[in-house]
């Protein structure tokens, strides 16, 4: 009987063991694909030069002020992201002023919704008084060197010498349907971690969204 329970015992701890290290095994496989499938998180971020809804370009280089940037991959159509819009812009408001401008990029193919086309595109950002630049994504490159899946998702970097490095890669925040109800600003809490000189905890967080509509797919 001593024997069957020592056997018992020992088959238990072999399980934990082994859950562990498979656990471990599967958790750095993941990170290796999320890197594999764009930036990961330290990463020294590829600058872009992207055309504005303004009629310019506008790449990260353009201002030399900056400590970082808030880049949310955003659209016209995504009911999720309508949801978001006037918390992108009061990310924006709150911390351009204090190094960390917000700069929106649409990642859709147009001819997927006609919603998220140029034209329409600019009519959005006047309407609503976009206070930062909204660019389009023609060639899709950049935001497939991000590697983003859905929209809205956000990548915050932060500027070190003439590079910028990523921060943060995720959601805006814990409630999507309300605003009010809130109760985690993940961006918001790693951009103030960055002003106040500390790493970013929680680095990574999951998107909720609509899916970015690629050409040819």
């Amino acid at each position: 009987m001593k024997t069957y329970t020592k056997n018992i015992k020992t088959i238990f701890l072999l399980g934990i063991i082994l859950t562990s290290l498979f656990g471990f095994t599967q958790s750095v496989d993941e990170n290796r694909q999320r890197a594999d499938k764009g930036y990961a998180i330290g990463d020294v971020v590829t600058d872009f030069k992207l055309k504005s809804t303004s009629g310019s370009f506008v790449s990260m280089a353009d201002n030399r002020s900056v400590k970082g940037y808030i880049i949310v991959f955003t659209c016209n159509h995504c009911p999720f992201s309508k949801a978001y819009e006037s918390r992108v812009m009061a990310l924006d408001k709150k911390f351009a002023s204090q190094g960390y401008p917000v700069i929106a990029i649409n990642p859709n193919d147009p001819s997927a919704y006609e919603e998220d086309s140029f034209e329409n595109m600019q009519a959005v950002a006047k309407a609503k008084g976009y206070t930062f630049p909204y660019l389009q994504d023609e060639s899709q490159l950049t935001s497939k060197a991000f590697g983003v899946s859905r929209t809205p998702s956000v990548y915050v970097v932060k500027k070190e010498g003439d590079k910028f490095i990523l921060q943060y890669i995720g959601g805006i925040d814990d409630n999507t349907q309300d605003a009010n109800a809130v109760t985690k600003r993940y961006v918001e809490d790693a951009v103030n971690n960055l002003l106040a000189g500390r790493p970013v905890v929680g680095n990574f967080t999951k998107t909720v969204g609509c899916a970015v509509k690629w050409k040819g797919v």
